[in-house]
């Protein structure tokens, strides 16, 4: 359990100073690239929903049966060895780094008045229409990029990590690509990605909410709310995202700052409307990108905090 825990912390550090793999691709490409192999041979024909459930399990075992690899390779060599290299595989697998420079790079255009720039690095981060948003718009798709992703990009990964190491990190991480190109709605992915989809949900109900959770209760409250009510607004709003999942950020981001998430998007010119989280308490500005990586920031350090502390205390009772 001690040699988990270090090999975590080891790598929220290396994802907190380095991030990113520099000039590698990084290893969720790999993946991609074999969902988008495994997808174009099997996604065809009839039985899609069992051709799909195959091919998500086949992805995820590849990846849990590579990384295991590796790591039982490295603790051949030392424990020491063993413990970096565990360690290293965590933090490339995480991504509060790139998630606070994705919100840094759109923030920055902002901060100068430079409109046109914004709405380019915002569309790099999300898939709708940005080209004639103005800046509360602007800083609301960056406000709910940041907030869903601290679940999805570092606290879900990370709960796998502290439970089972690198191994874990890596079948969430697969499951999680595998939602993100095939967990559509639409008649090509409808019955293919349903498995995907489903697993993605199931992986991700724990870490969301104990997020979301943590959020309401140790981030800056920017409104003069109790607490009792910030979280019966926290859980009524969440139930309202269409993801089963997501809301628990979004609506605790919201709660905490004051502002109203959600409402129009376009896509490719079609209006969808997502359901609004929380009240327009005070309006959105770009200096509310810098609270949300702040909250980011927080939610993960709590998180590994409690995860690290009950993990200590069965370790103890046991």
């Amino acid at each position: 359990m001690l040699t988990l825990i270090i090999a975590c912390l080891i790598g929220l550090l290396f994802d907190l100073v380095v991030g990113d793999p520099p000039k590698l691709p990084h290893p969720v490409r790999w993946i991609g690239k074999l969902i988008q192999a495994q997808t174009a041979l099997w996604n065809k024909g009839k039985w899609r929903k069992l051709r799909g459930m195959v091919m998500a399990l086949a992805v995820v075992g590849t990846t849990m049966f590579v990384v295991t690899l590796i790591v039982l390779l490295s603790y051949q060599v030392s424990l020491l060895f063993g413990i970096v290299v565990e360690g290293l595989l965590i933090g490339i697998g995480l991504a509060q780094r790139s998630l606070k420079e994705a919100a840094l790079a759109v923030y920055e255009p902002l901060v100068q008045g430079d409109f046109a720039e914004a709405r380019v690095k915002l569309s790099w981060i999300v898939g709708r229409d940005t080209d004639q948003l103005g800046e509360d718009e602007i800083v609301r798709g960056v406000v709910e990029t940041v907030s869903e992703n601290t679940s999805d990009g570092v606290t879900a990964p990370l709960f796998y990590a502290l439970l089972f190491g690198a191994i874990g990190l890596w079948g969430y991480k697969a499951v999680n690509t595998l939602d993100s190109m095939v967990g559509y709605k639409n008649e090509k992915y409808q019955d293919f990605g349903m498995f995907s989809a489903k697993l993605d949900d199931v992986l991700n109900f724990i870490p969301s909410r104990l997020t979301g959770l943590l959020m309401v209760l140790g981030t800056k409250n920017e409104t003069n709310w109790s607490l009792g009510k910030r979280l019966k607004r926290w859980v009524q709003d969440a139930r309202k995202h269409p993801s089963p999942n997501s809301g628990y950020l979004e609506a605790a981001t919201a709660v905490q700052l004051g502002v109203q998430l959600g409402g129009k998007n376009s896509y490719q010119g079609a209006i969808s409307h997502r359901a609004l989280m929380g009240e327009k308490l005070v309006p959105l500005t770009k200096e509310h990108i810098v609270a949300s990586i702040t909250h980011m920031r927080m939610a993960t350090l709590l998180f590994t905090l409690v995860m690290v502390t009950v993990e200590v205390l069965i370790y103890v009772i046991t």
